[in-house]
């Protein structure tokens, strides 16, 4: 798995026609790269309907142990812990804006890690939790992960390097990188053992081939 760089026309405005006019010139770029045919956009803004459902702001954590089934968004927010507050457990309940313009999450300090059904986690490797929790909803919804591993690249359009470091298109080819090599389950089953498959294919380069697009940025 990788992430490529790609130069392409960027379609200034906030409107829906906007936003899928730079999807569209995104996908066009990815096309010439060699090995990619088919790209899925993976946010609120994609113009396939797989693509909003796979969306932070909308993938559920259907999950028994999670009531209700809070999204990926909701979830990542109400997990900060901050070296004045946190984590604000009510943020899993409220819509994914709700809980992401919350202000709590910028009047409590410094992010110190992320505390989600009773497992702390560090902020080391920088994108694990997010990554995880993404993967988490991904395995207990019905149908999205077999539906993904058709295609050789995903890409947000709302990921913006310079304001954060989580994409939710880089956790989707992650998840479809270790379903393809047939080790999801075993890579998910703890905090250690997640940690410990991120950093390994970081170091070696394990799941470099599984996908030629992780995120076009």
């Amino acid at each position: 798995m990788r992430t490529v760089d790609a130069n392409f026309d960027w379609h200034a405005g906030l409107s829906l026609g906007q936003k899928q006019k730079s999807i569209a010139s995104l996908h066009a770029a990815a096309h010439r790269l060699p090995g990619v045919c088919r790209v899925l956009e993976v946010s609120s803004k994609s113009p396939e309907p797989l693509g909003v459902a796979l969306s932070a702001f909308n993938l559920t954590i259907a999950a028994p142990a999670y009531i209700p089934n809070p999204s990926v968004e909701c979830a990542f927010q109400g997990s900060k812990v901050f070296e004045r507050g946190g984590p604000f457990t009510d943020l899993l309940g409220k819509s994914s804006r709700q809980a992401k313009q919350d202000p709590r999450l910028q009047a409590s300090g410094r992010l110190t890690g992320f505390r989600f059904g009773g497992v702390d986690w560090p902020l080391e490797p920088p994108t694990a939790f997010y990554d995880w929790i993404y993967i988490l909803a991904l395995q207990h919804s019905d149908g999205l992960l077999p539906a993904v591993a058709v295609y050789d690249g995903f890409t947000d359009i709302e990921f913006n390097p310079a304001r954060s470091i989580n994409c939710q298109a880089y956790a989707l080819a992650l998840a479809t990188a270790l379903h393809r090599r047939g080790i999801l389950h075993q890579a998910t089953a703890s905090r250690e053992a997640f940690i410990r498959c991120v950093q390994d294919s970081k170091l070696s380069n394990t799941y470099r081939d599984d996908f030629v697009q992780g995120s076009l940025l």
